[in-house]
């Protein structure tokens, strides 16, 4: 071949040549990216991780109003709220694989895509039947983000610099249902609910438009094929049939037809198999459940208890804001940090367990806040108490979040987007099923009483979390097929 790309070439005795990355510096590999383009390209993918929470809960203060023109009531019409979060079940489990066949880019897009035409629908539903089926189906196009951003995140950086890039990224989809509810609170109040609908999808185009344009591919296998066909259709006749051209990634399952099989069913295998996954999802279900328990309930609880209108109840989420970023901002620092602090006294090598101290915080925020919050409200303390406690469980929220991808990133690496997928999967249901039994839970035993409960089992999930993983982390993952080993 005239082109020398650095690769190994074995064409003398097996006319096979291996494609890889040409050296440890090369500029196309995404962790060789200058920053910046680093950083446009993860704020693109947050962009798009951004819409779709935002979608997701802007409808709970409008909630009133789809429930009075459809004539429905109870679970019902809490349906149309969750039911986008059900589909979050759904959705990343082929999307999370197939972002590791044909890229993160094309499938990222191409899902906001069925997002952006079924939230329009949504817009257009004359009945409950049709917003809900509508919700459902643009929920599985706005679940992408879920599982894929992750990988983009574990593509560009390394785990020494991944804690930031996690802090950034988690906190923007977090901040969605906190935008959300507020903008949705006063179109409630000022407009139709249909205008929710209305206003996320032109917000949706103008992302898509952008993401377009900078969001760049960054799996490594897609870029390293993609070199490949650059070097075939280089090569002259009598080379092409000389030399096989393969990449150092080539297999069966990265080939169409593993999307029916090994592939789609990679997020299931990793949850039947992972003790790890198993143990994580456990309390991100949980965690996941008390995030939009509070989503549906906040508007309730200002609304009947202190009297307050949708627009004005609405910007009590602001508290719940207040809590994620600044855990983001504290935890961003703090996950980096610790990490390579534990990694210089390990010899200089790197583990997942080093990201679990920073989710201890989390673990005693959550039922510390889900007791301010409930009782406060029960007793009808100054409505700043129970801001208090929301922003708590909302600072718990990130320090758990940020510390949980990150430990599911590092572990697994090159599979991290179907992990994230399996964890995203139960999580979506905990977000679904539990505010359909919050309103009876709170109408049987209050605000207090509904909140210890949850406080309890935060407790008994969450507190032992970051200990058993801290010490038997390591060990599980020796036994894992997908898992790193260090």
């Amino acid at each position: 071949m005239a082109e020398n790309t650095g690769q190994d070439l074995k064409a003398e005795k097996t006319n096979v040549l291996i494609v890889d990355w040409d050296g440890p510096s090369d500029p196309e590999n995404p962790r060789n990216w200058t920053l910046r383009k680093k950083w446009i390209s993860l704020t693109a993918v947050s962009a798009f991780a951004f819409m779709s929470p935002v979608s997701s809960s802007m409808a709970a203060p409008a909630s009133a109003q789809i429930a009075d023109e459809f004539h429905i009531s109870g679970s019902l019409a809490a349906m149309t709220v969750s039911i986008f979060v059900l589909a979050y079940a759904v959705g990343p489990l082929a999307l999370g694989p197939l972002s590791e066949i044909f890229g993160r880019s094309r499938v990222l897009q191409i899902a906001n895509l069925w997002f952006l035409a079924w939230n329009i629908g949504c817009g257009f539903a004359q009945n409950a039947n049709q917003l809900i089926a509508f919700r459902f189906l643009a929920g599985i196009g706005g679940s992408a983000p879920v599982s894929i951003s992750g990988g983009v995140v574990g593509d560009m950086f390394t785990p020494e610099q991944r804690g930031q890039a996690v802090a950034i990224y988690a906190l923007i989809p977090l901040l969605g249902p906190i935008i959300g509810p507020i903008a949705g609170g006063w179109i409630a109040e000022r407009s139709t609910w249909r205008w929710v609908y209305y206003s996320t999808s032109i917000l949706d185009a103008i992302i898509q438009v952008l993401g377009t344009l900078f969001l760049a591919e960054t799996y490594a296998p897609f870029l390293i094929e993609r070199k490949a066909r650059r070097i075939r259709k280089a090569m002259s006749e009598e080379e092409s049939g000389r030399v096989e051209v393969r990449t150092k990634f080539d297999a069966a399952e990265r080939h169409w037809k593993a999307i029916f099989s090994k592939a789609m069913f990679r997020p299931i295998t990793l949850m039947l198999h992972e003790p790890i996954l198993v143990f994580l999802t456990a309390y991100s279900v949980f965690g996941m459940g008390v995030l939009y328990i509070f989503l549906t309930t906040l508007p309730s609880i200002y609304l009947h208890a202190y009297g307050e209108q949708p627009g004005i109840a609405a910007l009590h989420y602001i508290a719940l804001g207040l809590g994620l970023v600044f855990a983001a901002q504290t935890n961003a620092r703090l996950l980096d940090r610790v990490y390579r602090h534990l990694q210089s006294k390990n010899n200089g090598v790197g583990k997942p367990e080093f990201r679990l101290p920073t989710m201890i915080p989390g673990t005693i925020l959550m039922p510390t806040g889900l007791l301010i919050s409930g009782w406060a409200a029960q007793k009808h303390y100054h409505w700043i108490v129970v801001d208090i406690g929301t922003a708590l469980v909302g600072a718990s929220m990130m320090f758990i979040s940020q510390s949980t991808q990150s430990y599911v990133i590092d572990t697994f690496s090159l599979y991290a987007a179907s992990a994230l997928a399996g964890v995203s999967c139960l999580r979506s249901i905990g977000g679904f099923a539990f505010p359909l039994f919050a309103p009876p839970m709170y109408n049987s035993l209050g605000y207090g009483k509904g909140n210890t409960v949850l406080a309890a089992v935060a407790i008994g999930i969450g507190c032992p979390a970051p200990i058993l993983l801290w010490i038997y982390g390591e060990r599980i993952r020796k036994a894992s097929r997908f898992a790193r080993k260090k």
